[in-house]
This record gives C-alpha cells, structure tokens and sequence, in this order.
C-alpha cells in the first residue's frame, strides 16, 4: 500500500482527481479542476466563484470554496457559512442520489444559516436559502422525485439580475 501524500506540515492531501460531484477517480483519470486546499477568498470573492460553481453543476467545489470561508470568516460568521457550506454539499449529495444524506445536510445546513435571516452580511439571501433548502427537502422526501433534477441556489439577493450588496 502506498503512502498517502502530504503538504509541508504533514497533513495528507488528496490528490487523486475527482469528477463535478467530488467522487474520487481512479489516479490518472481525467478529473475536473480542484479547489486548491486552504483556498483563501474575501466573503465577495468566496460567494461569486461559489455561485459560479454551482452554475456551472459543481456543487461540491462550491462547498469547498464555501468551507475555506467557513475557516476563515471571524467567529459571528462561522455558522453562516458553515450552513452555506452545508447547503452546496446537501445538493451535492441530493445529485449523487444519496437522499437522506442530502436532506439531513440541507436541514442541518438551513438552521445554521437561520439566525442571519433578519440581518444577512455580504447580501447573502439567507431567507431565500431556507425556502430553497425546505423545497429540496420536500422534493427528496416525495415518491419519484428522480424526473426532477434539484434547482440551483441563488447565494445572494438580487435586483432585475444583478446582486445587492447591502
């Protein structure tokens, strides 16, 4: 069995490629671009390449970049983002077909989110967000739901297409 490989302080990386849902491939396989590991955005920068990516049918690279803010953001934003980091790797699971993993994540990742509904920071569209994240729920819980595929997410509020910065 080969080592697993390591960054500078000894931490293991995972570098075998992965597809748009985060899957891990076989080494080797072409696999699609990775967040880099302790990705470092502002809160604007995380939320435009997060909603790029899930535009693009990239939930789980949303989710990491969503998760290297969680790591960063100062403490009354950790569980915001956190949520949000929940959120785009619930879709991610809801795409894999793994249904109760999805909605369990999305619930988990809705109540973080819950208590920045009043007074979102960065424009984010939380309560939006909790009215997508029940939809979802509701749509993986129902008989059949397979002919549907899950909407995406808007991460910010917006004006005739454009975000709102508060």
């Amino acid at each position: 069995m080969s080592e697993r490989e390591r960054d500078p302080a000894g931490r293991p990386l995972n570098a075998r490629p992965r597809d748009g849902l985060g899957r891990p491939l076989p080494r080797g396989a072409a696999g699609v671009e990775r967040v880099p590991e302790g990705v470092a955005l502002s809160p604007d920068a995380a939320l435009a390449e997060a909603q790029r990516l899930l535009d693009a049918g990239l939930p789980f690279h949303a989710h990491e970049v969503l998760e290297g803010s969680w790591k960063l953001a100062p403490v009354p934003e950790r569980q915001l983002w956190q949520g949000l980091a929940q959120l785009a790797v619930g879709l991610t699971h809801a795409l894999r077909g793994n249904d109760s993993g999805a909605m369990a994540l999305l619930q988990r990742g809705r109540e973080r989110i819950a208590g920045y509904a009043t007074a979102p920071p960065h424009g984010i569209a939380v309560p939006e967000l909790m009215s997508w994240a029940d939809a979802l729920i509701r749509q993986l819980a129902e008989p059949g739901h397979r002919t549907d595929p899950p909407v995406v997410p808007t991460l910010r509020r917006t004006v005739a297409g454009h975000p709102t910065y508060p």
